[in-house]
């Protein structure tokens, strides 16, 4: 996978790597991966299950065809991309608590810039200093509350890939600003072009709710 330099990560173009990926996860440990995941084996039935934005995910073996446990729809190819790389990657590091941002990630200060754009810009410009609507939105995508910044929740990825969405309100000389923080294991389960995807992701989801819970309400409305 390659980062766009202005661009969110397209999320396409994925079927060659992941039957890459499919290629070295099928020689690993079924209970060896559950472990280094944080998932759940099932060995007589060859499956391991695992969370995957709050839904849980099941991988058959040796096939690792990924489906949805609850409506049995097999994932689009970007999220399985995103799956496979944390099976691939996942060393069973325990999460530290330490928040880095995007720069901070190997591989990722070059994108640093590109990344901000397309999540922290994206949702100050949605969102702005409604930091009720925010706080709402991130209940109900049920994030853990933290407590940095003005308002800031914890969004879980993957069962080890937490990622962590900062508001900062602003004032008449400067404006809210966002930003959006990873653990500092992070690299442990996935490439820097992965969390970059990730990060996009939550940042469309949480505009998605928010349009749709808050859509009407002005610009000036979400400034005060």
């Amino acid at each position: 996978m390659e980062i766009q330099k202005s661009e969110p990560p397209e999320y396409s173009g994925f079927s060659r790597r992941n039957d890459e990926l499919r290629s070295l996860v099928s020689k690993k440990n079924l209970q060896e991966l559950a472990y280094n995941t944080g998932g759940a084996s099932h060995p007589e039935q060859n499956i391991l299950e695992i969370l995957f934005w709050d839904r849980s995910v099941l991988i058959s073996f040796p096939s690792l065809e990924i489906c949805d446990m609850k409506s049995q729809q097999v994932l689009p190819e970007f999220s399985q991309a995103m799956i496979l790389y944390y099976l691939h990657l996942a060393d069973g590091s325990p999460i530290s608590g330490r928040w880095v941002s995007f720069a901070e990630l190997p591989d990722g200060r070059f994108y640093q810039n590109a990344f901000q754009g397309y999540t922290g810009q994206m949702l100050a410009r949605e969102i702005g200093n409604h930091l009720e609507g925010f706080e709402k939105v991130a209940r109900t995508l049920n994030a853990q509350k933290a407590q940095l910044g003005h308002a800031s929740y914890i969004f879980q990825a993957l069962p080890k890939v937490p990622l962590l969405v900062i508001l900062w309100q602003g004032d008449e000389d400067f404006p809210a600003s966002f930003q959006i923080l990873f653990d500092d294991t992070a690299h442990h389960f996935l490439p820097a072009d992965g969390c970059a995807i990730l990060g996009s992701i939550l940042t469309r989801k949480i505009i998605s709710k928010y349009q749709a819970d808050f859509g009407h309400l002005t610009t000036s409305t979400k400034k005060l």
